[in-house]
C-alpha cells in the first residue's frame, strides 16, 4: 500500500545556514556592483560638494565674516580607497542580517509546505520580490536616495524618522498583498483575481506612503548626476534581493527533478505490487 507524504515544517537550522550564506554572496556581489559602477557616481558628487563648501566659504570671507571655515579645516579622516573597502564589508554584513531576517519571514510564510513538492524556487524569489518591493522600491519612490553631503545637519533625525515610517509601511503593505492574495484564493477565487487584489495592495501602500511629509531638504545637485545616483542605488537594491532569492533557492532546483518525478503517476507494474 502506498502512504501519501504529509506536508512537514522546514527545518529552521539548515534554512538558517543557507539564508546566511545567500545573505553573504548578495551582500558581497551588490556591494562590488556599487563599487564598480556607484562610485564613480559618488566621486563626482563629493567634489561637487566639495566645490559648493569652499564656494560657500569664499562668500563667507568677501562678506567680512572672521575665523576659518569648518569645510576647508576638515580632514578626511579615511582615504576613498578605505572607504570603498569598507563599502564592500558593510554590504557583506548588511547582506547576512538581511539573510537572516529573509530565512525568518519565508520559514514563517511557507512553515506548513511540504520541502520536496518542487515549488521552491518560485517561493524563494517571489519572496524576495516581495522584500524589494516592500524595503527598497516603495520607500524609495517615495524618498529616492541623494548623494552624500545632501541635507542639512539638523534635519538628520527627521529624515530617519520619515524613512523608518516609509520602511513600516511597505512592509505592512507586503502583508496586506498577502493575506489579500490568500483570502482570495480561500474564497474561491482564480489566479487573475487574487493577483489583481494583491495588485490593487501594493497601490494602496503606495499612496499610503505619499501621505508622509515631504523630504525637508533641497538638493542641490545636477538633475544628470542626481538621476544616476538614485537609479545605480536602486540597481545595487535590486541585485542584492535577486542574488539573495537565487541562493536560497538553489538547492531547491536539485531536488526539483526528484519531486517532479514523485507527483507521476506510478508505473502499472509499481501499482499492482501496492
Amino acid at each position: 500500500m502506498s502512504v501519501s507524504a504529509q506536508p512537514t515544517p522546514y527545518p529552521l537550522l539548515p534554512l538558517l545556514g543557507r539564508g546566511l550564506a545567500a545573505g553573504g554572496v548578495a551582500g558581497l556581489v551588490s556591494g562590488l556592483f556599487s563599487l564598480l559602477l556607484a562610485e564613480p557616481v559618488m566621486d563626482r558628487a563629493i567634489r561637487l560638494e566639495e566645490k559648493r563648501s569652499a564656494a560657500e566659504a569664499a562668500a563667507h570671507t568677501h562678506a567680512g565674516h572672521s575665523g576659518h571655515s569648518h569645510a576647508a579645516e576638515a580632514e578626511e579622516l579615511f582615504s576613498r580607497g578605505t572607504q570603498h573597502f569598507g563599502l564592500v564589508v558593510t554590504a557583506v554584513v548588511a547582506g547576512l542580517a538581511i539573510g537572516v531576517f529573509f530565512t525568518l519571514a519565508y520559514a514563517l510564510v511557507h512553515r506548513s509546505a511540504a520541502r520536496n513538492d518542487g515549488r521552491g524556487w518560485q517561493r524563494a524569489m517571489g519572496l524576495a520580490g516581495a522584500g524589494f518591493l516592500a524595503l527598497s522600491l516603495l520607500p524609495a519612490l517615495r524618498y529616492p536616495a541623494n548623494p552624500p553631503g545632501v541635507g542639512d545637519g539638523g534635519t538628520v533625525a527627521e529624515r530617519q524618522g520619515l524613512w523608518v515610517a516609509a520602511l513600516v509601511i511597505g512592509v505592512l503593505g507586503m502583508v496586506l498583498a498577502h493575506q489579500v492574495h490568500q483570502r482570495l484564493g480561500q474564497a474561491g477565487h482564480g489566479l487573475p483575481v487574487r493577483q489583481l487584489g494583491a495588485a490593487a495592495a501594493v497601490v494602496a501602500t503606495l499612496a499610503a506612503l505619499f501621505l508622509l511629509p515631504d523630504n525637508p531638504d533641497q538638493v542641490p545637485v545636477p538633475a544628470t548626476l542626481l538621476w544616476d545616483f538614485r537609479v545605480l542605488s536602486l540597481g545595487g537594491h535590486l541585485v542584492l534581493w535577486a542574488v539573495l532569492g537565487a541562493v536560497f533557492a538553489a538547492p531547491a532546483l536539485r531536488r526539483q527533478p526528484s519531486a517532479e518525478r514523485e507527483g507521476q503517476p506510478e508505473p502499472a507494474s509499481a501499482s499492482a505490487v501496492s
